[in-house]
C-alpha cells in the first residue's frame, strides 16, 4: 500500500464523519440553507487562497523539476476552483475580497501556511493532501447514485468531475514521492482531516 492510501485508510473514519456531517447532507439533497452555504462560500474562498499559496511555496522548494511543475499545476487547479467560488459569490451575494475568517478557517489557513514555510515538501504535501481526498471523496459520494438538480448541483458536480480527480492523484504522488512514513507526516495529515470536519461544523453551527 502506497503511504498517500495508508494515511487515506488511517483517517477514514473522519472522512465518513464529514460525509455524513448535516451540511454536507445537506449539499448532496439541496436542503442546506442558504445562509449557510453562503457563509462557507466566503470562508471556502479564503481558505483556498491559502492554499494556493502554500503550493507556490512548496514548488519554491521543490529539489527537483518534476515536484515543481506539478506543484505549479496544483496551483493552478485552486485558481480555477476560485473561479468557480466567483460564480458562487455573485449568486449567493457573497463579497469574497472581504471575508473575516472565523476562528476554524483561520485555524486551518494558520496551519497549512507555518507548515509550508517551515517544513519540507514532503510534510506540506502531506498537510495539504486531505482536502483534496476528502473532496473528491464527498463528490464522488453525493453523485454515486446519480447527482440532483438543485441549487448545489455544480457544487456535486465540480468535486466528482473527471477534471478533479486528476489534481488528487497529482498530489497523492507527492506524498509517496517526497514524504515519509514518520508520526509527524502521520499526526500533520490527521489534523488537516480534523480541520476539515471542523470546518463543515463551523459552517452548519454559524
Amino acid at each position: 500500500m502506497s503511504l498517500s492510501s495508508e494515511l487515506w485508510a488511517a483517517n477514514h473514519d473522519l472522512a465518513i464523519a464529514c460525509l455524513e456531517h448535516p451540511f454536507v447532507q445537506g449539499i448532496g439533497d439541496g436542503t442546506l440553507q442558504s445562509e449557510k452555504f453562503a457563509y462557507y462560500v466566503g470562508q471556502d474562498a479564503f481558505f483556498l487562497e491559502a492554499f494556493a499559496r502554500a503550493y507556490s511555496i512548496a514548488a519554491a522548494k521543490a529539489a527537483d523539476w518534476q515536484g515543481f511543475t506539478i506543484f505549479h499545476d496544483l496551483a493552478s487547479g485552486v485558481l480555477e476552483e476560485l473561479k468557480l467560488h466567483e460564480n458562487y459569490a455573485h449568486q449567493w451575494g457573497v463579497n469574497i475580497s472581504h471575508v473575516e475568517p472565523g476562528t476554524a478557517t483561520r485555524r486551518y489557513t494558520d496551519f497549512l501556511l507555518a507548515t509550508a514555510w517551515t517544513k519540507d515538501v514532503g510534510l506540506i504535501a502531506a498537510a495539504m493532501s486531505p482536502c483534496m481526498r476528502l473532496y473528491a471523496f464527498l463528490g464522488t459520494s453525493l453523485a454515486a447514485n446519480g447527482i440532483p438538480e438543485h441549487r448545489y448541483t455544480n457544487w456535486i458536480q465540480t468535486y466528482s468531475g473527471a477534471e478533479f480527480q486528476p489534481l488528487t492523484l497529482q498530489l497523492d504522488s507527492l506524498v509517496d514521492n517526497y514524504a515519509g512514513s514518520f508520526s509527524l507526516v502521520h499526526s500533520t495529515y490527521r489534523y488537516a482531516m480534523v480541520c476539515e470536519y471542523d470546518f463543515f461544523e463551523a459552517a452548519w453551527i454559524n
